[in-house]
């Protein structure tokens, strides 16, 4: 079971190194490249003052987070556990 998406693009290293972390701490996602779906490129922009930043995670309860660390997104999923 996921508990967040990821949006990202298939050239961002930072993108890369969060789903490197995130697979060693068994923490599920959804992944979605903005350039290959255009409607979630906009969710991005929303949830980022209208820019394409890239990671950006939406969580279950809809809330984002940009660029986190992943003990950024052990505390979010955590605080959505609770």
């Amino acid at each position: 079971m996921t508990s967040f998406t990821m949006y990202t693009t298939p050239w961002c290293g930072y993108c890369r190194r969060l789903k490197g972390q995130l697979d060693r701490e068994g923490i599920a996602y959804e992944v979605v490249d903005i350039e290959q779906r255009p409607e979630a490129a906009a969710i991005v922009e929303s949830a980022n003052n209208g820019n394409q930043t890239v990671p950006t995670l939406v969580f279950t309860d809809g809330t984002a987070i940009t660029n986190p660390s992943v003990a950024q997104v052990k505390e979010k999923l955590a605080s959505l556990a609770a």
